[in-house]
C-alpha cells in the first residue's frame, strides 16, 4: 500500500503544514493565562457626544467614561477608580456653572442608582411606580438637574470597575492594609477627597460652584468629605445634599431609636390601608405630623421611663401606638412597647401571606412561612437588581461605548468596614460654620424602613443645635422609599427640588462669604 502523504499535490502539503501551524498555535494561547487575565486601565477615557431634552428645552452634552489613579502619599497609584462625567456642551463658559459629585452608598455599593435612576440624563426601564418591565435598557430623563449642573459619578475601590491595583512585583496589599487604605469611615473620606481634587483639577473645575450628593451610607462620605475637602484640599462647597441619610455619626439609641420608628410604620401602614377609617381618610401629610407629635411629646418619655412606667400612661400609649401603626396591642405589648423594624416588616400583613420590603415598604414578598419575626429576603432588593444590572452594563458599553471585561461590581467586596471615630455628623456641622456658602438639604421617603425620614428630620435637627445655622439646612419627603426618584412622581419633584437647591445656594455674582452682625 502506498503512502498516502505520496498522492498530496504540493500545493495540498502546504496548505496542510499551514494548518497544523495554526491549530497548534492556538493551542499554545489558549494555555497562557496571563494573555487572558482580566486587566482595567489605570489612567484611560472615553469621550461621547450627545443631544437630549430636559423639561422640554433641548441640551447638548458630553459623557466622559473613564478611570482615574489614587496615589499614597509615596506617589504611587495604589487604585483606580471608574467614573462617569457628564458636561453641557452648549454653554461658552463652566466658570460659574455647578458642578455636582455623586456617590451612593452601602458601604460597597456602585454609584449606578443616582447615576441612570435619579439625577442623570438617561434612566432605567421601570414602570411609574419603579417596578422593573423587561425589555431592560434606559430612557431619556426629561427631568436630570444637567440642565443646571454638570454631574460626575464616581465609584470607590472595588464598587462599579474600580479596583485596587497590584505593586510593581504583582501582589495586592494585604486585607488589613486594604482596609487601612481605603475601607472605613476615615480612610474612605481621605483617599476620596484627594481623588476629587485630582478630578477637579483635570477639568478645570476649581472656580465652578461645587456641590455634593450622597445616598445611604453616601451621606456619611460627603458629611466627612465636606470638612475635609475644606481643611486639607482647600475646596469649598455651596451644598451637600442628604439622600435618605445615615445617622452621620449622630446617637439616637434607646427610647429615642425605639419611637423615632413609629411615623415610618404609620405611613407604611397608611399606604398599606391598615389603620382605621378616621386616619386612613386623611392625606399621608396630614396624618405624620400628628403621629410625629404623638412620638415626640408622649412616646419618648414613655419609653425613657421603661419597666416603671405607670400602668394607665402605658395602656394609653399602646393604644395609640397601635392605632397608628396598624400592629395589634398584643404584639407591641409582647415587643414591651419597642417594635423593630424586621418584626414590622414581617408581622403587618402577615394575614394576607405578604412581607414587606426593607429600603421601600411598598415592595411585597412571599416567604416559606408566615410565622417568624423577619422576612426570609428583601423584596425591593431583589426587584432593584431585576432591573438595573442589565440597564447599567448595556448603557456603559454600548451607548457611552466604555469597553472592558472588568465585571461591574453592584455590589464590592469592601468589608470588614471600621466604623470607628465617626464623626461625619459634627464634621458636616463644622463645614457649615466655616463656610456660609455651604448649605444641606435632606431628602428622604416616607416608606424607607432602613433609613427612616423620621431618623433623617431628627438627625437634621441635631446636626445644629445651636440653631444658628437651621435656615440653611432643609428637608423634603416623598412617597416612596430609599430610592424615592424610582416613583415617576417623585422622580420629577426630588429632581427640581434639587435643582431649586442649587440655584438658590448659588450666591449671585460678588455676593460676599460672611457673616453679619
Amino acid at each position: 500500500m502506498k503512502n498516502k502523504m505520496s498522492t498530496l499535490t504540493p500545493r495540498a502539503v502546504c496548505f496542510a503544514l499551514i494548518a497544523l501551524v495554526s491549530i497548534s498555535t492556538h493551542v499554545v494561547a489558549d494555555t497562557s493565562s496571563a494573555s487572558h487575565r482580566r486587566t482595567l486601565d489605570i489612567d484611560s477615557s472615553v469621550v461621547t457626544d450627545h443631544e437630549t431634552k430636559i423639561l422640554g428645552k433641548r441640551v447638548k452634552y458630553s459623557a466622559t467614561t473613564g478611570t482615574q489613579p489614587v496615589w499614597n502619599s509615596k506617589d504611587e497609584a495604589v487604585a483606580t477608580l471608574f467614573y462617569t462625567y457628564y458636561q453641557r456642551t452648549d454653554v461658552k463658559d463652566n466658570a460659574d456653572r455647578p458642578l455636582v459629585i455623586s456617590f451612593n452608598g452601602g458601604p460597597g455599593s456602585a454609584s449606578v442608582w443616582m447615576h441612570v435612576a435619579y439625577t442623570g440624563p438617561r434612566i432605567l426601564n421601570i414602570d411609574s411606580e419603579g417596578y422593573p418591565v423587561q425589555p431592560y435598557g434606559v430612557q431619556t430623563n426629561t427631568y436630570s438637574i444637567l440642565d443646571v449642573a454638570d454631574i460626575v459619578f464616581v465609584n470607590p475601590v472595588n464598587t462599579g470597575y474600580s479596583r485596587i491595583l497590584e505593586d510593581e512585583d504583582g501582589n495586592l496589599p494585604s486585607k488589613d492594609e486594604q482596609q487601612k487604605m481605603f475601607f472605613g469611615v476615615n480612610a474612605d473620606i481621605s483617599y476620596l477627597a484627594d481623588w476629587v481634587n485630582t478630578f477637579v483639577t483635570r477639568n478645570n473645575r476649581w472656580r465652578s460652584p461645587k456641590y455634593l450628593i450622597g445616598e445611604s451610607y453616601g451621606t456619611t462620605r460627603v458629611s466627612g468629605l465636606a470638612l475635609e475637602l475644606q481643611n486639607r484640599q482647600w475646596m469649598y462647597l455651596n451644598g451637600v445634599v442628604l439622600v435618605s441619610p445615615t445617622d452621620i455619626g449622630i446617637e439616637r439609641d434607646g427610647p429615642v431609636k425605639a419611637a423615632n420608628r413609629l411615623p415610618y410604620f404609620a405611613a407604611t401602614a397608611w399606604y398599606h390601608k391598615k389603620l382605621d377609617s378616621e386616619l386612613q381618610s386623611k392625606d399621608l401629610t396630614e396624618l405624620l405630623p400628628e403621629v410625629e407629635q404623638f412620638t415626640i411629646n408622649e412616646l419618648i418619655p414613655a419609653l425613657a421611663k421603661g419597666g416603671f412606667i405607670g400602668e394607665d400612661e402605658k395602656r394609653t400609649v399602646l393604644g395609640k401606638m397601635a392605632r397608628y401603626s396598624g400592629l395589634s396591642e398584643e404584639a407591641i405589648m409582647q415587643n414591651n412597647l419597642d417594635v423593630d423594624t424586621a418584626f414590622f416588616w414581617k408581622a403587618l400583613l402577615r394575614d394576607e401571606g405578604k412581607t414587606l420590603g426593607r429600603l421601600d415598604s411598598r415592595y411585597l414578598g412571599v416567604d416559606a412561612k408566615q410565622s417568624g419575626n423577619r422576612p426570609d429576603y428583601w423584596a425591593e432588593l431583589t426587584s432593584w437588581l431585576h432591573s438595573f444590572t442589565p440597564a447599567i452594563n448595556y448603557y456603559l458599553r454600548e451607548e457611552l461605548n466604555y469597553k472592558t471585561d472588568t465585571k461591574y461590581n453592584m455590589f464590592g467586596n469592601v468589608h470588614p468596614w471600621d466604623r470607628t471615630n465617626n464623626h461625619t455628623g459634627e464634621n458636616l456641622r463644622l463645614a457649615m460654620a466655616q463656610n456660609p456658602y455651604l448649605n444641606v438639604m435632606i431628602q428622604s421617603g416616607y416608606y424607607d424602613g432602613a433609613t427612616n425620614y423620621f431618623d433623617a428630620k431628627y438627625t437634621m435637627w441635631q446636626l445644629d443645635q445651636s440653631g444658628t445655622m437651621k435656615d440653611r439646612l432643609s428637608f423634603k419627603g416623598y412617597r416612596s422609599g430609599h430610592m424615592m426618584y424610582l416613583r415617576r412622581d417623585d422622580l420629577k419633584q426630588s429632581n427640581q427640588d434639587l435643582r431649586e437647591f442649587i440655584q438658590a445656594s448659588t450666591p449671585e455674582q460678588g455676593q460676599p462669604a460672611m457673616y453679619s452682625r
